[in-house]
């Protein structure tokens, strides 16, 4: 079921992340959309949740009351969710293999070096649209980040700066081996939400889209380290 909230206390879009990430927590919820223009949060649960209960996960600053236009509906689907990381790859892997129909031959390490860098630089845009957002979100769940809040920041440009040297190929042992590191160390927040079944907001495409932490989510961090390990091998 879904039900639409007022909401109150959103200023800006660092609350909107924020008040997602916290919601998003509360058990049984399975979706949330906030809108600040509309003043409103659009919850889907499993069940329905006291409205007290919702109100209890929020900072004091933000209130949540019954608004007049409650629906309640299917439970989205998983392919409408997560549409915008599917697009995305799907435009990566797409872009990735137009370059190959150029060459002689299928190149399998120029196309993960370009998939990558294509990731990593698409992935880099959304997060820098609003840092401060990705880096509330990040901080609730990566390991490294919840303890150094600046690492989150910080994050977003090692995206690029991975981005950028994957595209022009520099220095590909250093490159990959730092791919490796970052992305393994990544994973461990999520595999930990992920298994503790806590509903949180994905953080990997920025507050932009409101995608909860999923199997996808490490999906798509095991794919980024298992393809910087092969090259790793092969540039050996």
């Amino acid at each position: 079921m879904t039900h639409t909230y007022t909401l109150t206390g959103i200023t800006c879009s660092s609350c909107v992340a924020t008040v997602t990430t916290a919601l998003l927590t509360v058990a049984g919820v399975t979706h949330v959309i906030v809108s600040k223009q509309d003043s409103t949060a659009t919850i889907t649960m499993h069940k329905h949740i006291q409205l007290s209960t919702l109100q209890a996960a929020l900072a004091p600053k933000y209130t949540i009351t019954i608004a007049h236009n409650i629906t309640t509906e299917n439970v989205t689907p998983w392919w409408v969710i997560y549409k915008p990381i599917l697009l995305i790859f799907g435009y990566i892997t797409l872009s990735t293999l137009l370059v190959q129909v150029s060459n002689a031959s299928f190149n399998i390490m120029q196309a993960m070096q370009h998939f990558m860098a294509g990731f990593f630089l698409v992935f880099s845009f959304f997060k820098l649209l609003n840092l401060k957002g990705f880096a509330t979100s990040y901080a609730m769940y990566d390991v490294v980040a919840k303890r150094i809040p600046m690492w989150g920041y910080l994050y977003a440009f090692v995206e690029l700066a991975l981005g950028i040297a994957y595209l022009i190929n520099y220095h590909p042992i250093l490159t990959n081996a730092i791919t490796l590191v970052v992305m393994s160390v990544s994973i461990i927040g999520v595999l930990q939400s992920v298994l503790q079944q806590k509903k949180i907001q994905c953080a990997c495409l920025g507050a932009i889209f409101n995608l909860p932490m999923s199997t996808i989510t490490i999906i798509e961090d095991a794919l980024m380290i298992l393809m910087s390990a092969v090259m790793l091998v092969y540039l050996a």
